[in-house]
């Protein structure tokens, strides 16, 4: 195979050349000349608008059928709403019904409320959420946690007992105000406020306060008449052991016992066959009716039973006039309602959407918002308390085989003629009955097996977790809270004071630079430090630290002078983590490029993003380090400087072979004419003097057939062969004649 023309690769090669680095300067200008980004006015008018706008409608258009489609999702599917999808519906509602009918009286009982206003927050809201809602399967009504959650923090202010109404009045207050955040929260996209209350720390939060519940409910079980209103376990258990002193009736624990156990048998039931799913829904309702009965008929309540007694039917009346917007507890009503907002969102979105998933479909987490603050703020002006998507009344909602939210109205009408029909009847339940629907419930909210992942994916997380449980188990549900969140936001802000920095290789035969630890394949290219920060947001919490990262491998670098890495020429940032960019991140690039300029060290950036790139325009960052330093990729960055310095662009290593760590070990590796550099951190090719032939090769091989017998891969042919005939040229004196072996870009 005869050599070609030393001449003809030089002229190819330099056209070649200049038409790349010409692509390179036009793709620059691309990312130079970029429009200027939105707004921040420009992208909340957006959001509210994407709110608003009907997730399947592609014109631009925003007429005022397609709002009113986003905002009420019913009218897009009514009109094709068949006979068939009602019948599933009116027979899912129902079994909703017979389930949603004890749960929320005893939920109310549990928000210190009497047994009507859990069935009031059982009929508007469903209705309101049916209209607005985009979740098919989801049960709106009163759940257990946020229950206990506003009773906790309302009766410190208001006494429920002592002071009924007043503590009434600031519920439905609360109730408003959390419906008011939660509708804001949708409308301007802030649902990531919910995501500060992270999945680990609702697991620990859920387990805690359903064991807190759970201990309550030893009052109605054991038919204790003092209790305390504290939620904390020392304070239940002092509450329990100290009512041993007090008249105490076994037949409250005899009823709620055995009903307690039947309900649980018929659940156990309705899991082993799939077809009697309707029994663990059915079953609290069948226990309240016999139960009542049982007292009714045996006078049980005047034997010591305990029994409801203080029961209001009828329709939801209006309580807007009972709103406290001008009352001295004001302020605290809106801070417990946002608590409570955030709490009933996070458990509503992450029920709508675990149910979504199976059915395959996607729901709008800000459109949800939107439903639930209009529900609420719709709920507090017609008695009720608080209401959310409900995990357990979901899952037999889904179950039962409803198709559409259809059997959330169906829902509502049964409960609202219950409310008319029997709370006559229910004047006889008896308090231990309530007690153990509301125990029944609970052990779904307890998730150990998540908890145990949550321990083997991330300790920090894990810690969210159980400050969250051991808070609300031995302080107050507010401690449960407040240290779950302290614990995720120092976990943000360490992540952001201290964000993860990574020095780039490039994997062989590719074009692609990753972090050099995560891939042990990729190769550093020799005089290049290219670096990458992961952190969306280059501020004044990390700047400081990131500039103080960088210099102290480039010092640690020219100090070591490696022979794997040589020394820096320049550092190339690649900011395509950076989403945005403050004054102080700005300043520490600046101060970056001043260090790094005394040492004779350059400085380019390689794919800022949009508003980056935009901030470092206005700043006069780009002019100061040149805007032949900006950069779309990392790879033209490394190219670029490659041909302006060596005149020749950066070649793509090919793959490590076994023989090289053999040969690094000998004196047998050359210099290459073409660079300053040792030949195993730069060169082409590699000699040895084991006079062994390499299979393939004739017996004075061209370049061209070195490369083409082993195989290098390279941005510029002509490279290859320069650097092979330097190679050749060194050893022509030489009485040995050398075995040569094509490496490529060793470093």
């Amino acid at each position: 195979m005869g050599s070609l023309p030393t001449e003809s690769f030089s002229v190819e090669d330099e056209h070649t050349d200049n038409e790349k680095s010409k692509s390179r300067m036009a793709r620059t200008q691309w990312l130079l000349n970029s429009p200027n980004p939105p707004s921040l006015f420009h992208e909340l008018l957006s959001s509210i608008k994407e709110t608003l706008s009907p997730p399947s409608k592609l014109c631009r258009s925003r007429s005022a059928v397609s709002v009113l489609q986003g905002l009420f999702p019913i009218l897009s599917w009514a009109g094709n709403y068949k006979a068939s999808k009602f019948k599933d519906d009116l027979m899912a509602g129902l079994t909703l019904a017979s389930l949603s009918i004890p749960q929320s009286i005893g939920y109310a009982s549990l928000a210190k409320l009497d047994p009507q206003y859990g069935l009031y927050t059982s009929v508007v809201p469903p209705m309101i959420y049916a209209l607005m809602g985009s979740s098919r399967e989801i049960a709106i009504g009163p759940v257990a946690v946020v229950s206990m959650l506003l009773s906790s923090m309302i009766q410190k202010l208001e006494d429920p007992i002592t002071n009924p109404i007043a503590y009434r009045k600031l519920v439905f207050t609360v109730t408003f105000f959390a419906g008011a955040f939660q509708a804001v929260f949708g409308l301007f996209r802030l649902g990531f406020l919910v995501d500060f209350f992270s999945h680990a720390a609702i697991v620990g939060f859920m387990g805690g306060a359903a064991i807190v519940i759970g201990l309550q409910q030893l009052k109605g079980l054991l038919g204790i008449a003092h209790f305390t209103t504290k939620t904390d376990i020392i304070s239940v258990l002092e509450a329990v052991f100290g009512s041993f002193h007090q008249p105490w009736f076994p037949l409250n624990f005899i009823l709620g016992c055995s009903f307690f156990i039947f309900i649980l048998i018929a659940r156990f039931i309705g899991r082993r066959n799939k077809k009697l799913f309707w029994l663990p829904a059915i079953a609290p309702l069948i226990s309240v009716i016999l139960s009542t009965l049982i007292v009714y008929f045996t006078k049980a309540d005047k034997h010591g039973v305990q029994i409801v007694k203080h029961f209001k039917g009828g329709l939801n009346p209006i309580s807007a006039h009972q709103l406290q917007l001008r009352s001295p507890h004001v302020g605290q009503a809106a801070k417990i309602g946002l608590i409570c907002a955030i709490v009933a969102l996070t458990e509503a979105i992450a029920v709508g959407r675990s149910f979504a998933s199976i059915k395959g479909y996607h729901i709008d987490g800000n459109k949800e918002m939107v439903a639930m603050g209009f529900m609420n703020i719709a709920g507090s002006l017609t008695s009720c308390y608080l209401a959310t998507g409900s995990f357990s009344r979901t899952a037999v909602n889904f179950s039962a085989g409803c198709q559409t939210v259809v059997s959330n109205i169906v829902m509502a009408i049964t409960v609202l003629i219950s409310l008319e029909l029997l709370t006559r009847l229910l004047y006889f339940t008896p308090i231990a009955i309530l007690a153990s629907i509301i125990l029944s419930a609970l052990p779904g909210l307890i998730n150990i097996n998540e908890a145990y992942n949550i321990w083997k994916v991330d300790k920090l997380d894990f810690l969210a977790c159980i400050g969250a449980f051991f808070g609300v188990l031995f302080a107050s549900v507010e401690i449960g809270l407040l240290t779950a969140v302290t614990i995720s936001f120092a976990k943000i802000i360490l992540n952001s004071i201290r964000p993860g920095t990574e020095v780039l290789g490039r994997l062989p035969e590719t074009d692609i630079f990753c972090d050099i630890k995560q891939y042990p394949a990729a190769i550093r290219t020799p005089g290049i430090l290219i670096i990458r920060f992961n952190t969306g947001l280059l501020c004044f919490a990390n700047a400081n630290f990131i500039r103080e990262r960088i210099m102290r491998w480039v010092i640690e670098e020219d100090r070591t002078e490696e022979i794997s890495s040589g020394k820096i020429h320049i550092v190339v940032l690649d900011m395509s983590n950076v989403m945005n960019i403050d004054t102080s991140g700005i300043l520490a690039l600046e101060e970056l490029h001043k260090e790094l300029v005394a040492r004779g060290i350059e400085l380019a950036v390689a794919n800022p993003r949009w508003q980056v790139i935009d901030k470092l325009k206005v700043a006069k960052f780009v002019d100061k380090i040149g805007k032949g330093r900006i950069f779309l990729t990392v790879s033209e960055a490394v190219d670029m400087w490659f041909e302006s310095k060596m005149g020749f662009e950066a070649p793509i290593p090919v793959r490590v072979f076994r023989e090289r760590e053999k040969w690094l070990a000998t004196d047998n590796l050359l210099l290459c004419n073409d660079c300053d550099w040792d030949a195993h951190s730069s060169c082409f090719v590699s000699a040895s003097h084991d006079r062994n032939p390499i299979e393939g090769l004739s017996a004075s091989p061209s370049p061209l057939e070195l490369a083409s017998v082993w195989g290098v891969v390279s941005a510029s042919s002509f490279n290859i062969e320069a650097a092979a005939a330097a190679t050749l040229g060194r050893f022509s004196s030489s009485s040995d004649e050398p075995s040569l072996k094509i490496v490529g870009f060793w470093v």
